[in-house]
């Protein structure tokens, strides 16, 4: 049973591990400083989870560029189409969702963090501006920031393609 509850990934060095948490930081500062300086929303909830992926696993299959702008793109579109047929039904949040998780496996694009920016499209009634600032401006430049961190700290991003 305790291995049940206490099983955990390999221990990471410290050094890896404030790299990851600075990476995050830059990334996360330079979407809210956007923010801004423009006036829009450039920094949302779901990139911080996002965040988690691109510079605590890098070379995780869910942390893969494709992954992050292909999901959250998937899902901004799914629940903006939501919005704009039916808004403020609770379960059309769930279905959101649950459509964006669908979409995801069957385009091989799994993006977990994508799952709370289809709850947070349809539960904000954004607009369709949503798709473009935050959703794909925002998941390209953190996906670029990502790519541009690992290679200053000495790492790799995103995993070679295949041969």
């Amino acid at each position: 049973m305790k291995d049940f509850f206490f099983r955990h990934q390999p221990p990471m060095h410290v050094q890896s591990a404030l790299l990851a948490g600075a990476g995050a930081s830059v990334a996360l500062l330079a979407l809210g400083a956007l923010g801004l300086w423009t006036g829009g929303l450039w920094l949302m909830a779901p990139f911080g989870a996002s965040s988690v992926l691109l510079f605590a696993a890098p070379s995780a299959v869910l942390s893969q560029p494709a992954n992050v702008v292909g999901g959250h793109v998937v899902a901004a579109l799914i629940s903006l189409v939501l919005v704009a047929i039916a808004p403020g039904h609770m379960w059309l949040a769930a279905a959101a969702a649950g459509l964006t998780i669908s979409a995801m496996v069957l385009f091989r694009i799994v993006h977990p963090p994508a799952g709370a920016t289809a709850l947070v499209a349809y539960l904000t009634h954004a607009p369709w501006t949503f798709f473009f600032v935050p959703v794909l401006a925002g998941s390209v430049l953190i996906v670029a920031i990502a790519w541009a961190w690992h290679r200053l700290v000495g790492g790799s991003y995103p995993l070679a393609a295949p041969p």
